[in-house]
């Protein structure tokens, strides 16, 4: 089968998610399409290249969830969850994707979703960036800190000081790190409503 730019993202999405971004290499990428690793740079420049159209590839595939008759903290909350569902399924290129400022751009599913929500919401057009924003960096925040396990290791971290001779957390039980996001989910609606109804009082 000839190369193509998408069926080398596609063959190294399977690679990093199942040894991780660091095993992705040119010659490994080139050993799995049975090609010389050489003529792979007549379609991809560099392995950097080749992250950034595996970021592109997957995030194409996001579809966010149909919401109809929902209201617009509802549907905020579907959005999340899907998304956060969508980035399970890949987690090694999420992780890593969801670090880069170019991720998320003003065509990528999540987003428009997003700003269709916000609208719904009644946010005032001036301020759909900037609200935008700061959910967007809510909602990869909390991912990718999950993704890459600081969520969990931060929910077992020590509240009290320990005493001599003990081991391990005092007091910090195995972290649901679900509850916690939807944890943040809600703060973040519910300081979105308050938002919006300080400006209509």
């Amino acid at each position: 089968m000839p190369l193509s730019p998408e069926g080398i993202y596609a063959t190294a999405l399977k690679l990093i998610e199942a040894d991780g971004i660091e095993a992705l290499t040119v010659r490994r990428l080139g050993t799995e399409l049975d090609a010389n690793p050489m003529s792979l740079y007549h379609h991809v420049e560099n392995k950097e290249a080749v992250l950034r159209g595996v970021a592109q590839h997957v995030a194409s595939q996001f579809r966010p969830p149909a919401q109809p008759g929902l209201g617009w903290q509802e549907q905020l909350r579907e959005l999340a969850t899907s998304f956060r569902a969508f980035a399970h399924r890949y987690p090694q290129v999420m992780a890593y994707s969801l670090t880069s400022p170019d991720f998320v751009q003003s065509d990528f599913p999540f987003w428009v979703a997003l700003v269709d929500n916000l609208r719904a919401a009644q946010v005032p057009e001036h301020r759909l960036s900037r609200v935008g924003a700061a959910l967007t960096a809510v909602f990869t925040g909390l991912l990718v800190a999950e993704l890459n396990g600081a969520l969990r290791q931060w929910a077992s971290l020590r509240t009290s000081p320990a005493t001599p001779g003990e081991d391990g957390p005092a007091n910090a039980p195995e972290a649901d790190v679900e509850a916690i996001f939807r944890h943040c989910i809600e703060a973040a609606i519910s300081d979105l409503e308050s938002q919006l109804g300080a400006r209509q009082t």
